[in-house]
């Protein structure tokens, strides 16, 4: 059985420490210090950890935030899960329980970036948690020594996912006799990241400006589509 449980002291704490650099594979200096951990836990934030038996197996971190105009938030800055227990539903149990925190907490909303070029993960916020994504941002982070990164500029889609009351998506729909518009990545982007750099960056590239060309006129992602060739992102205006 995984045991679920918010982390606090400083052993625990570096539990989740160590499992960052061996899910990421950061350069020292680019992983976050434990102090971070520290204060992220103490100001409001939220440190989860996955136990199996003993033995951490996956961590959430995320901090608290302000919106303009005051409306509290949570960013939901890592969710890393050990090679050996993914594809097992086990991120799915980490976000849900994140949101049961926050909704205690009096948290509605839960923000955090992702790679558009990581397809499962696209498919798992925006099918799985509902989630919808209308900000593109270049380079979040600068180029990182993480191999999972494949040296690319660490462009990103903010995920906005709602907690209670009318979704995003609910919110989101097509004016009569409208279609939605949509964004493609190869199925086997990964595959091209790792073994032709160059043509990964220029999808990147290319995509990047058809998301920030659709933001600009009111679109947002609500949903995501997978065929046996394409990853497809699915846009639609929001009010």
């Amino acid at each position: 059985m995984i045991e679920i449980r918010q982390l606090s002291t400083l052993e625990e704490l570096d539990g989740a420490l160590r499992l960052q650099q061996e899910v990421w594979g950061f350069a020292d200096l680019e992983a976050l210090p434990l102090r971070w951990f520290v204060v992220t836990s103490r100001i409001g934030g939220q440190v989860l950890g996955a136990y199996d038996g003993g033995c951490m197996v996956a961590f959430c971190a995320a901090i608290p935030g302000i919106k303009p105009g005051g409306k509290p938030y949570w960013h939901s800055h890592m969710l890393a899960v050990l090679p050996g227990y993914r594809n097992r539903g086990l991120g799915a149990q980490m976000k849900f329980r994140q949101r049961d925190d926050a909704l205690a907490r009096g948290i509605d909303l839960i923000e955090w970036t992702f790679d558009p070029l990581e397809l499962k993960n696209a498919h798992f916020n925006m099918e799985r948690l509902g989630a919808i994504a209308r900000r593109y941002v270049e380079n979040q982070y600068g180029i990182t020594a993480s191999p999972l990164h494949g040296g690319l500029p660490t462009d990103r889609l903010i995920a906005e996912w709602r907690l209670v009351g009318r979704s995003f998506r609910a919110a989101a729909g097509l004016p009569p006799g409208a279609t939605a518009e949509r964004i493609s990545f190869p199925a086997d982007i990964a595959r091209i990241r790792a073994g032709d750099p160059p043509r990964a960056r220029e999808i990147q590239r290319v995509n990047g400006e058809k998301f920030r060309d659709a933001f600009a006129r009111g679109l947002a992602v609500t949903h995501f589509e997978r065929t046996a060739a394409e990853g497809i992102y699915v846009l639609e205006p929001l009010p």
